[in-house]
């Protein structure tokens, strides 16, 4: 434990939190980390996702802009453009219009400045080519306005960002676990910290709280949203428990956003309580779009192709929470199977496959078979065949006559053999949170920010509702920590 006084403690190691340390140090201040686990398994939910990453940009150029690309890449690649406005209604549409604009409008027009910032503080992108690209007519189509992850996922996130806080000359402290702010009424002045079964005193002139929402937390996630989620999965790490949060309420800290709602998607059955880092998030299953998902009783209950995976799998997993014993599963056939994304390809998950399609209801586990046959035939006889099938658009392909339509994407069950996985839903993070204000700071029940305390990442309420959109989450931390690593550090930025 440290008895220096620094200028600004970040509480937490993930995405957000090293975005805030990287921007405090950049602004002149010395800057000491706090993470609450341990090396291996330090770096927050950020550790733990695909990569994936939203901005705002006009086509080819601005990505050549973040990214190496080769001429052949740039002669086959169709990168489409993602303008600020469409941001904007992807935002407001998947949170049917609730986000807080001011947040909002921060995030969505700060996002393709903070990719150049990111990329000068050593991160590194590549385009999502397995992920978020189909080959439409012989070039690599783009679809839902993602294009770029960071380099090597979850595990690039963590080691390019520790690398370059070690390169910075920035502390980490591992398994200091931040449990008290030190506030005097008027100003936060650092906080209290439990290592080693010792507690003791950090002081700083500012504290950013960046140490993630509470889904860990299963007493949190039951009473604040509802019967059920202390069933699920936990998709990333088992250390965000809310103490972040906690620690702001408890000195008058406005709590803010979709307190009963989070981002919760289909995750495989049997996968581990929390998160696994050899895993990653390959456990995930969402290539639902292709194919039909069916219940306990045999029938579909979503519209598989409602829009594209980005827009639907944050909302899904609550969905699949919502059926008879929490679980479903997905069916495809070999019309699609090469398309399915690399997490069909793992060993661990749970498979179940058929030559025939009775053959495979049977050994849907937990499901009426009798139903489920029916279900599929019932789903084949409905498919809009005269529409032409194209993954990389909303091809309007469709079912007729169905009590739950499939609106795009909709092939017959008839290529066998056939493959079905099954799935339960797993929590990501949680909506609700902090409120703060575009700079960063922390405000207190009268909308007046709390000096000397700031936040960022998945512990701000107000920006999500009901739903996300993919690829915003690692952008919120990386704008937002960065706004708010300045502000911590004295400057306006």
């Amino acid at each position: 434990m440290t008895d220096k006084e620094y200028d600004v403690v970040i509480i937490g190691a993930g995405n957000a939190a090293m975005c805030a340390a990287f921007s405090a140090h950049e602004h002149g201040a010395s800057v000491i980390m706090l993470e609450s686990a341990t090396e291996d398994e330090a770096g927050g939910n950020s550790r733990y996702t695909a990569g994936a990453v939203r901005f705002a940009h006009n086509g080819l150029q601005d990505v050549a802009a973040l990214v190496d690309l080769t001429d052949e890449e740039k002669e086959k690649n169709d990168f489409g453009t993602y303008t600020t406005d469409q941001y904007f209604d992807d935002m407001f549409r998947v949170t049917q219009y609730r986000t807080d604009p001011e947040l909002c409008e921060t995030l969505v027009t700060r996002s393709n400045e903070t990719m150049h910032w990111l990329r000068d503080n050593g991160m590194r992108f590549m385009p999502m080519y397995k992920r978020q690209a189909f080959e439409v007519d012989g070039k690599m189509k783009f679809w839902g306005g993602l294009v770029l992850e960071f380099w090597g996922g979850g595990h690039g996130i963590w080691e390019m960002q520790y690398k370059e806080s070690q390169k910075k000359g920035i502390p980490v402290l591992f398994e200091h676990r931040a449990i008290e702010l030190l506030y005097d009424n008027e100003k936060v002045f650092g906080v209290k910290v439990k290592h080693d079964g010792k507690v003791a005193e950090i002081r700083a002139k500012s504290v950013v709280l960046a140490c993630g929402g509470f889904e860990a937390n299963s007493d949190w996630r039951t009473r604040y949203m509802g019967p059920g989620w202390d069933l699920v999965k936990v998709r990333g790490t088992r250390h965000n428990m809310g103490a972040g949060i906690k620690m702001a309420l408890d000195i008058g800290a406005m709590p803010y956003g979709n307190w009963s709602g989070g981002h919760a998607v289909g995750w495989d059955l049997n996968a581990p309580e929390f998160g696994d880092l050899a895993v990653g998030d390959n456990f995930q299953k969402h290539s639902y779009p292709l194919g039909i998902m069916v219940n306990a009783t045999g029938k579909r209950f979503v519209d598989e192709g409602a829009d594209f995976r980005n827009y639907t799998y944050a909302k899904y997993g609550k969905e699949i929470l919502n059926q008879p014993a929490q679980f479903a599963w997905q069916i495809f056939d070999q019309k699609v199977t090469e398309l399915l994304r690399d997490e069909y390809r793992i060993r661990q998950m749970t498979k179940v496959q058929s030559d025939t399609l009775e053959g495979l209801v049977e050994q849907l586990e937990g499901v009426d078979a009798t139903q489920c046959l029916k279900t599929i035939n019932e789903f084949n006889e409905s498919v809009m065949e005269d529409v032409r099938f194209n993954p990389a658009v909303l091809d309007g392909r469709g079912t007729k006559g169905l009590d739950v339509p499939k609106t795009n994407w909709a092939n017959k069950l008839d290529k066998p053999p056939y493959e079905a996985y099954a799935i339960t839903c797993g929590i990501t993070f949680t909506f609700g949170g902090l409120r703060i204000n575009s700079q960063g700071q922390v405000l207190d029940s009268d909308l007046r920010p709390i000096d000397g305390l700031h936040a960022a990442g998945e512990l701000v309420g107000g920006l999500f509702y009901f739903n996300y959109a993919g690829g915003t989450g690692l952008m919120n931390g990386s704008v937002f920590g960065r706004i708010a690593g300045a502000k911590a550090a004295g400057v306006d930025i």
